[in-house]
């Protein structure tokens, strides 16, 4: 199957690793605008070769777009303007409402599968990619029923060659979720290191910082070029949930302001239970619309 993989970082790069090494890809085209990421990525072997955007799509079965989500609205309607009848259009974007209403009217609407596999690390780069990185993550399939079957299904096909679970929402339900979930985490990393970054003892902060800071902070290591046009394409929910974040934060805080100790001890035992969730090897499957969605539930 000829792919072709816009943005060879590490989402992409990773990407051509998987799909090559499972036999998923017969032939992978390489596309990115930074000749730095071109040059690493055929010198680590990612891709066959790197190819204009025009050239690239040209016969393709799947094209895979893996940008920042600001290119991408650049990108996709490009891409959509040039393929042939026969191929696949998804993209890995960790927005989707303002990307699927930009092409909601476009005549090959039907060949796009808006995707965004939950899975990554705070680095950057053909370097950076890793095999296996999206094994046993969820991938967020949006809107499925504005897709074609038969484009649905390639799509399908490859997270679960990839050993990736299949979730279905609406490009809202996704952005909702992905804030509290992926974009609060991050705004809450660059603040954080932003507060330690600001104290004037900060050299001997940094000197004690050990396992539990950063892995805190890790990732405020994230790229400043995908994470502000996320922000900003999702920041209806993400301040929503910056909100929500604050008012337990000023919780914490008027606990010990207060001397609510006992307060405190419930807060923190509260927040315990979160290991049970994410712990947790419980799994209900429910039927919606012929589709499997997945929900996690507290183990029993």
């Amino acid at each position: 199957m000829k792919t072709t993989i816009v943005g060879l970082g590490l989402i992409g790069g990773s990407l051509a690793k998987d799909l090559r090494r499972l036999h998923f890809a017969t032939e992978l085209i390489g596309i990115d605008t930074n000749e730095l990421h071109t040059k690493q990525a055929l010198e680590l072997g990612l891709v066959d070769r790197i190819e204009s955007l025009e050239e690239g799509i040209e016969g393709s079965d799947l094209v895979i777009i893996a940008i920042p989500v600001d290119k991408e609205l650049e990108v996709l309607p490009a891409v959509l303007n040039r393929i042939k009848s026969n191929t696949t259009v998804t993209d890995m974007g960790s927005t989707k409402k303002t990307i699927t209403r930009l092409v909601q009217n476009h005549p090959r609407r039907r060949q796009f599968v808006p995707s965004h596999p939950m899975s990554g690390t705070e680095d950057s780069g053909p370097a950076s990619a890793l095999e296996e990185l999206f094994r046993g993550k969820i991938a967020i399939i949006c809107d499925h029923e504005q897709s074609g079957p038969q484009h649905l299904a390639l799509v399908e096909k490859m997270f679960q060659t990839l050993g990736m679970d299949i979730a279905y929402m609406t490009s809202d339900e996704q952005d909702h979720s992905t804030a509290f979930v992926s974009h609060l985490p991050h705004a809450a990393a660059f603040a954080l290191a932003n507060a330690v970054q600001a104290k004037t003892d900060r050299n001997i902060i940094f000197d004690l910082a050990s396992g539990g800071f950063r892995s805190t902070v890790r990732l405020a290591k994230s790229s400043c070029s995908m994470w502000k046009p996320i922000f900003e394409q999702n920041s209806e929910y993400v301040v929503n949930s910056l909100d929500v974040y604050i008012q337990h934060l000023q919780e914490f805080r008027n606990c010990m302001k207060n001397n609510e100790f006992d307060k405190l001890e419930e807060l923190i035992t509260n927040a315990n239970s979160i290991r049970t969730i994410l712990d947790g090897e419980n799994k209900t499957f429910i039927k919606n619309e012929e589709k499997i969605v997945k929900l996690y539930t507290k183990k029993q």
